[in-house]
């Protein structure tokens, strides 16, 4: 409480910018952000890797692949244990091509 006060009255009486962050604390803001960075390049392979997984199913190729990941079907298991009328939603999505899926049960 007392260090706030006195950082305080240097600002006020000097008119100089005292920073008040130390070097640790900016040190950890980095560390932090970098953590942030890795955890997106994360995020964006294992969306590739499950769009890739789901080409595997007979029917799918990269674009319906790609709208039934953003449409909440991360794996494959998800997709063949789906409802038709959900699938249906998906845009790219036709009835052939839930036929198709619905015979892999």
């Amino acid at each position: 409480m007392i260090s706030k006060f006195l950082s305080k009255l240097k600002l006020i009486l000097f008119k100089s910018a005292v920073t008040s962050e130390s070097p640790l604390k900016k040190e950890k803001k980095a560390a932090k952000s970098a953590k942030t960075k890795t955890k997106t390049k994360t995020k964006a392979v294992n969306s590739k890797k499950n769009i890739e997984t789901l080409t595997t199913l007979p029917g799918v190729g990269a674009k319906s692949a790609k709208a039934l990941y953003e449409a909440g079907f991360k794996t494959t298991k998800a997709v063949i244990a789906a409802d038709e009328k959900d699938l249906l939603a998906v845009s790219g999505v036709g009835i052939n091509l839930v036929k198709k899926l619905k015979k892999l049960k």
